[in-house]
């Protein structure tokens, strides 16, 4: 992927030379400015929510949190270790506060651990339903987005809520039945 990324990036370098080569370097340098601003930017924000994270775990707050998700996860991710069940509420929490870059490393966590019981190389319907509710970003707070909406100086940064509320819960409903309707027709099909 990174070749095929390299491979964009020479070619539209090439034609940038050819079609506007007075303005080449000053595209260049504004994007690699906005590049580094972005990334500013976004460090702050996580790093924010990384301490937020930890003072969560030092105060004993996940387990709390935990048990506060302990059905919907028993209910969405059946016959799973305890370890596992714990980083899935965690990336949840994640998530739904709209902490996607605090939610990663927990997601990891999680996978490697419903992994650990499946002892396969391929995925496991749990660990596919993870990956359909994480895509599908199931959000209540999108922090991240109001952060920058106002980084960028918009007026009203958290005019987005509802209609990101309407528009995960939608997609997350919409994948996690689909999830389910594949796996039944696999069991099905399996007998």
């Amino acid at each position: 992927m990174n070749a095929l990324f390299l491979v964009i990036m020479v070619i539209s370098i090439g034609i940038l030379t050819v079609v506007s080569p007075d303005s080449i370097l000053g595209i260049m340098i504004d994007g690699g400015k906005s590049a580094l601003e972005l990334s500013l930017k976004l460090t702050a924000i996580y790093s924010v929510w990384l301490a937020i994270l930890k003072i969560v775990e030092k105060t004993g707050l996940d387990k709390k949190i935990v048990s506060l998700f302990e059905p919907v996860v028993d209910f969405m991710y059946k016959d799973e270790n305890n370890r596992a069940k714990a980083y899935i509420s965690m990336n949840m929490t994640a998530n739904l506060l709209g902490m996607g870059g605090a939610a990663t490393p927990l997601g990891i966590k999680a996978v490697s651990e419903m992994n650990r019981d499946a002892n396969k190389r391929t995925a496991t319907t749990n660990m596919i339903m993870f990956f359909v509710i994480n895509a599908t970003s199931l959000q209540f707070i999108p922090a991240t987005v109001i952060a920058l909406r106002a980084a960028a100086g918009s007026s009203a940064p958290s005019d987005i809520l509802m209609p990101n509320i309407i528009a995960s819960v939608l997609s997350a409903g919409t994948g996690f039945l689909i999830v389910r309707i594949i796996s039944s027709i696999k069991k099905k099909r399996e007998v």
